[in-house]
């Protein structure tokens, strides 16, 4: 079955909101079978709206409409599905006095303008919002099943997950399954090509790339005629994808770096200390966003300067006379320096030049030198040197410090 999605509102049409809802819906309609083809946003034009509903009715069999059920005077979805149905507006008394509870909850009085709400094309089934004063609705228009949901996110997903999604489930005819790779430690083309012939070998198989720097996401999907022998050929795509790609594969679902570093953390009983310097603390930051994060990371130390580095983390005057700050012997030291601080069984340090000034012939900008430590005394030391502006060399940076973390928690030990 095919799908189109329709955003509504002028606010994301200049630019002013991003269309997070979009995107939610084609991850959580493909997960129900469903092949989207489009996914279109109009603004709050009466006109617009109605050639928009009419438009892609005729281009697929189920389409998500959301934005525009509100209050005011330029929420217009219902009267323009009405209109572009060709018939008449009914108002639920239902819906009106559940809209009155949602306010009584709060301490307020329902406005005379929110029963607009409550009032639907003729022959739509209401949707009720137990999050929201929004109901949604649903009704046919030309061959396609129209689904009306909230705007609001929360709102949307909860109506989505409620009503639509069940619906969707319930008339899945072939099989469609989907599965992620998220990749680091080279480019999308060099990806393409390690991947080169898997989509020969496995008939009914699609694979596609996307970049969210500084990860490579690779979706596997496979199409065949019932969900099972979909799911069997996906799964045997993705092995050989897998296999193809090696160690620049972290996961097999959607999850960033980060939070299957805090995975392997947890479950080899590690804590984790870090020593930052040209990431500013960036490392430590990724890391804390993910919840739960206080149950393996122990300390972060951002030593920008030589003095910090030397009275913070016991780095030698020495060393930093005959090596520089940026060297590996500096990160060294970094390491062991900020492990003897707590009792953290790694610890990782970074130095280096991000830029856009401080480079030299030696030393140029986007070299950076990495350090692990463990309380064996074992050291293992990275070299690189990154491409790009400020911004991408400490992100690049930051994400080479994790994936050190990452293969030290494999249980390989340090390399």
């Amino acid at each position: 079955m095919q799908g189109q999605i329709l955003t509504i509102g002028t606010e994301l049409t200049r630019g002013e909101l991003a269309d997070t809802n979009g995107a939610w819906l084609a991850a959580e309609m493909l997960a129900c079978g469903i092949e989207v083809t489009g996914l279109g946003t109009v603004d709050d034009d009466e006109g617009r709206i109605v050639e928009a509903i009419l438009r892609t009715a005729g281009l697929a069999e189920v389409v998500v409409v959301t934005g525009g059920l509100g209050p005011t005077t330029d929420d217009l979805t219902a009267a323009c599905a009405a209109r572009a149905a060709g018939v008449g507006m009914w108002k639920d008394a239902a819906s009106i006095e559940a809209i009155r509870d949602r306010f009584r909850l709060v301490g307020l009085e329902m406005t005379p303008n929110n029963e607009k709400q409550a009032i639907f094309p003729g022959g739509a089934e209401v949707l009720p919002n137990p999050v929201g004063t929004a109901p949604g609705f649903a009704m046919a228009i030309g061959r396609a099943r129209f689904f009306f949901l909230p705007g609001v996110p929360f709102e949307m997903k909860r109506l989505f997950l409620d009503h639509v999604a069940p619906w969707l489930r319930s008339r899945r005819t072939g099989g469609m399954v989907q599965k992620v790779l998220r990749c680091f430690g080279t480019g999308e083309s060099n990806i393409g090509a390690k991947l080169e012939g898997v989509e020969a070998a496995f008939p009914g198989v699609t694979i596609g790339y996307r970049a969210t720097f500084p990860e490579i996401e690779v979706k596997v999907l496979a199409r065949a005629g019932t969900p099972e022998e979909a799911e069997a050929l996906c799964r045997a795509a993705t092995a050989e994808a897998r296999s193809r790609l090696g160690d620049l594969v972290f996961a097999d679902r959607p999850a960033r770096l980060a939070e299957v570093v805090g995975e392997r953390l947890r479950k080899a009983g590690k804590r984790l200390a870090i020593a930052e310097s040209c990431t500013g603390g960036l490392i430590a930051h990724l890391v804390t966003q993910v919840p739960g994060s206080s149950d393996y990371f122990l300390l972060g130390a951002v030593t920008y300067s030589n003095e910090s580095k030397e009275r913070i983390l016991g780095v030698r005057h020495e060393t930093l006379e005959a090596h520089g700050a940026v060297s590996a012997e500096t990160a060294a030291e970094m390491a062991t320096g900020c492990l003897a601080l707590c009792d953290a069984d790694l610890a990782v340090s970074v130095t280096g030049i991000a830029g856009p000034g401080g480079g030299s012939a030696d030393k140029p900008v986007g070299l950076i030198f990495l350090a692990l430590a463990d309380r064996s005394g074992k050291i293992v030391h990275h070299q690189r040197t990154l491409r790009g502006d400020r911004f991408r060399i400490q992100m690049l940076a930051a994400y080479v410090a994790l994936r050190m973390v990452l293969i030290a928690c494999g249980g390989e030990g340090l390399r």
